[in-house]
């Protein structure tokens, strides 16, 4: 067990990010001095959202310079820290080159903040940003697993290069992570496998990849039916809170599932048109799993492959959150407020005009 000091700085990596701003919020708020190395400290109209959480709580922030790809660019933010964040990871679903775009960042990235670690004598803990990406590839693979059910225990080996490559990076940079704290002893490794996160951004411009896959619920790309797409779920504010409870809880240890809800894509639109159907063109009903496989390749340009539809639609999505509840503390907010947050933010940023 290690006692994580409040005194000392802490360093969050990608701290620009949709899920990272709640942790920079969540640790300015509690008083806590925070490092953030992003690409350009310089780039002030990027960073202001930040500068703003910092001037209205008790903490300190502060930028520094570095490169997820510069091996050793993180040494100067990480000095004094005994706690390091580390979130930076690509989130896209549709690339032209899979290992350039996201599992050379992905490993690569993790190696480079890893090496700081080992560099740094005040670290004492890391807390990574995995994924339940890194836990399953396809929801037909819950079929093999005692209750359908995912846990901690199980690991993603369907995905590769050319199937579901984001869950593929995901599952390559976890592993990387354990194989290197595995091979030193003064500090160690808190997991975080987020399913996928909902919510309002701090930024209100955040342009992340849910964003995007909400918009698709709202700006009538599924106006003929949404899919029967199994899919868990967590508001990113409740990441946050699991994150900070990794930190400094000290008996936290190993991989953590942090979902919500086990939902659906079709449960979601359900969801929003209640609230928002009279506006939008929020889709009412299911789309046939055969016309998905049809023409869902064509209308989301290739990020929806027919191997993708085959092994997912139509399969339900179930997890096992315990051990977050038993050991970090763990309540997670209804899906509703999640979504109906998220949805009225973009509203209100004019996002569907």
């Amino acid at each position: 067990m290690r006692e994580i000091g409040r005194n000392a700085p802490v360093m969050i990596t990608g701290a620009t990010g949709y899920m990272a701003g709640w942790i920079v919020k969540k640790l300015l708020d509690e008083g806590l001095t925070v490092h953030a190395p992003v690409r350009n400290p310089y780039n002030l109209e990027k960073l202001k959202h930040l500068q703003a959480l910092a001037a209205d709580s008790p903490g300190e922030l502060k930028f520094f310079k570095a490169d997820l790809l510069e091996e050793g660019s993180y040494d100067a933010a990480m000095e004094g820290c005994q706690l390091v964040f580390h979130t930076a990871s690509p989130f896209v679903l549709t690339v032209e080159d899979a290992k350039r775009d996201l599992v050379d960042p992905a490993v690569n990235g993790t190696r480079n903040v890893l090496g700081s670690a080992n560099r740094t004598d005040s670290v004492e803990r890391v807390v990574l940003t995995s994924s339940c990406a890194a836990i399953y590839g396809d929801n037909r693979d819950l079929e093999k697993l005692p209750d359908k059910t995912l846990t901690e225990e199980v690991w993603n080996t369907t995905s590769d290069m050319s199937h579901q490559a984001y869950s593929y990076s995901k599952t390559l940079a976890e592993e990387e992570a354990w194989t290197l704290v595995a091979k030193q002893e003064r500090w160690d490794l808190v997991v975080i496998n987020p399913s996928f996160v909902l919510g309002p951004a701090i930024d209100p411009q955040c342009s992340s990849e849910s964003f995007a896959l909400i918009t698709q619920l709202g700006d009538g790309s599924m106006k003929s039916g949404a899919p029967v797409y199994g899919i868990g779920v967590v508001d990113v504010r409740d990441v946050a809170e699991a994150q900070y409870s990794a930190g400094f809880t000290p008996a936290a240890h190993g991989r953590n599932i942090i979902s919500g809800h086990d939902s659906s894509f079709l449960e979601m639109a359900g969801i929003l048109h209640q609230q928002f159907g009279d506006r939008y063109p929020i889709p009412r009903r299911k789309m046939p799993k055969w016309l998905i496989w049809m023409v869902g390749p064509i209308a989301t340009k290739g990020a929806m492959t027919r191997k993708m539809i085959s092994r997912n639609v139509g399969y339900a999505w179930k997890a096992d959150n315990a051990k977050s509840v038993r050991e970090l503390g763990m309540s997670y907010r209804p899906q509703q407020e999640s979504l109906v947050d998220m949805f009225q933010q973009m509203v209100d940023n004019q996002h569907f005009a």
